[in-house]
Order: C-alpha cells, then sequence, then structure tokens
C-alpha cells in the first residue's frame, strides 16, 4: 500500500490517541511554550527520559530550547481550553492560565495530571520535525487526574468512553 498525499498520512496519525503535554519555561524573563500530542514517556528508565517531537518549522522551540529546565504538564481532562490557549499563535498563550514555578525557570500547568521538570538531552533531525529526548529531574504525579486525549483531531473522555464500553459489554450480557 501506498500513501498518495499528505492529507492521507496526517489522517491516518490523527487516529492513533494521544496524552497531549504543555511544554513550557521562562526564558529570559518572559513565558514560552507549546503542546504536543507527540509526547512520549519512558524512553529510558535509567536516566529517567522522554520524548517529544517538534515541527522543525516552529518558532517558539528554538526559544524553549535555551531554557535551563522545561516544565512538561500531562494535561488533565477539563484543560481543553488551556491546550487551545498554549497552542495558540495569535494571542497571549499565558494569560490568565494558573502557572506554578519549578527549579530552573520550569513552568507547569495548574492541576495537570502529571509534572515533569525536565533538561534538554539530545535533538535529532527526522523528515520535517526534530525529536527531542529530555532527562527528567523531577517529577509530580497528579492527585488521579484522568488525562486530556486527543484523538482524531478532538479531545476525548476517557471516562465517557468505559462507560460506553461498560453499557455495551452489559447490554450484550443481558442479551445472552
Amino acid at each position: 500500500m501506498t500513501i498518495d498525499s499528505r492529507a492521507e498520512i496526517e489522517s491516518a496519525f490523527a487516529g492513533f490517541p494521544s496524552g497531549v503535554a504543555a511544554l513550557a519555561a521562562d526564558v529570559s524573563g518572559a513565558p514560552v511554550g507549546l503542546v504536543s500530542t507527540s509526547f512520549t514517556v519512558g524512553v529510558s528508565f535509567e536516566p529517567p527520559q522522554v520524548l517529544f517531537s517538534v515541527q522543525r518549522s516552529s518558532r517558539t522551540w528554538p526559544t524553549l530550547r535555551r531554557a535551563e529546565r522545561i516544565g512538561v504538564s500531562v494535561l488533565a481532562r477539563g484543560h481543553e481550553a488551556v491546550c487551545m490557549q498554549l497552542a495558540s499563535r495569535s494571542r497571549d498563550r499565558f494569560a490568565g492560565l494558573d502557572i506554578t514555578r519549578g527549579e530552573g525557570g520550569a513552568l507547569l500547568v495548574s492541576d495537570a495530571a502529571m509534572w515533569l521538570e525536565c533538561s534538554l538531552h539530545n535533538e535529532l533531525d527526522s523528515g520535517s520535525h526534530t525529536l527531542v529526548i529530555l532527562t527528567v529531574e523531577r517529577v509530580h504525579v497528579g492527585d488521579g487526574a484522568e488525562p486530556l486525549v486527543y484523538h482524531h483531531r478532538g479531545f476525548r473522555d476517557l471516562a465517557r468512553i468505559a462507560s460506553a464500553e461498560s453499557r455495551g459489554r452489559a447490554a450484550v450480557e443481558a442479551a445472552a
């Protein structure tokens, strides 16, 4: 099977559900951040490392990469508006957001499912993107907050999906 167009591959990739991570830091006195749906944990356990990819055309990454520490906030259910604001190119990405400051300038979104404070380990060019490996310096897992899930170009609710699956199983069992 061949790939006929970029739209076809983008559509295929959109079918893979992912979490949503906000990466942010204070760089030279100004908050800088971006959103990633390519964030991956468990790249390495010793040392602890995570990975994400960023478009090589990004105007934000060249500034954010200069931070001593980058805050990674795995966004939680209910953070849809936060995600859209941090991804915006036309407004102040941090206006009105509840942000916590970590060490070395890391910025963390309040009430996230998980926080990581990371340092840049390596960058690898790969086609249209750069693969970025971060070393985890500090970690805080939230109090059971469900992660925000992105799938087919929209946000999904794990609890709603699980509930629908339970209702479907119950209906099948009742019919048997």
